[in-house]
């Protein structure tokens, strides 16, 4: 018994000790060893895992974009904001919105048919890029090098953000929900380095300094949900999921 007790305790002394020699050398090299603004961006590393935000779960579920559809955008496009193109090219702008519908079907619903939509009756059908249901369940309508109809204005450089419910309470006092919006919200911003204060509210679109309209009936046209009160809500609780 005690000479395997000693063998034990001769082998745990040499597995410690070659720990010790690998772990020690760069500690004590001052050329490798993290100070100043280094450290502190290091500790930043270390703490979100990665130098990003983490993509959360989100499901496929794309609406159909056949070429004719494309064609349409790029001609509204080119009404809109004078040139004719549907791609979505670095994107400046996140817009919040509240669906007025009681699920993330009945958006699917809303978007997929390329019919003239019930309020301006223009070409192609409205969208969003993402649902976000009242379970907090993420789903993916449209790429997101794809211009949406969601917002007058920002179309061109804005990604929409649908958040089933009728009022900016049934988000914001909807736990799961409101994590789902504001973990997709900080990725996408962060992915494409959009300040806060670009994530806005539907009801906030003119107030964007990104707003621009050509056809002159629409120049302050807007809608009423994610109210300014309610996106300051919004955006210290974005504040609080940290930085990218």
């Amino acid at each position: 018994m005690v000479s395997r007790l000693s063998l034990v305790a001769a082998l745990f002394a040499l597995l410690i000790a070659s720990i010790g020699a690998v772990a020690g050398a760069p500690s004590g090299d001052a050329s490798t060893a993290p100070s100043g603004a280094y450290a502190g961006a290091a500790r930043s590393a270390a703490r979100t895992g990665s130098g990003s935000a983490r993509r959360p779960t989100i499901h496929d579920w794309f609406i159909p974009l056949p070429a004719k559809r494309k064609h349409e955008m790029a001609a509204y496009s080119k009404r809109h904001y004078g040139e004719h193109t549907w791609r979505l090219r670095n994107p400046k702008v996140i817009v919040e919105h509240v669906s007025q519908t009681p699920s993330a079907r009945s958006v699917y619903d809303t978007f997929a048919p390329d019919l003239p939509d019930p309020e301006l009756h223009e070409l192609p059908n409205v969208c969003a890029h993402f649902v976000i249901s009242s379970s907090g369940d993420i789903d993916q309508l449209v790429h997101l090098d794809t211009r949406c109809r969601h917002t007058v204005g920002l179309n061109w450089t804005a990604i929409g953000v649908e958040n089933t419910g009728y009022t900016d309470g049934d988000v914001l006092g909807n736990r799961r929900q409101m994590r789902a919006s504001l973990k997709l919200t900080k990725y996408l911003r962060c992915r494409y380095k959009i300040k806060i204060k670009n994530v806005i509210g539907h009801a906030e679109s003119l107030r964007s300094p990104y707003h621009h309209e050509l056809v002159a009936s629409l120049k302050t046209q807007t809608h009423g949900d994610f109210r300014h009160q309610s996106m300051q809500v919004y955006r210290r609780r974005l504040r609080h999921m940290g930085q990218c």
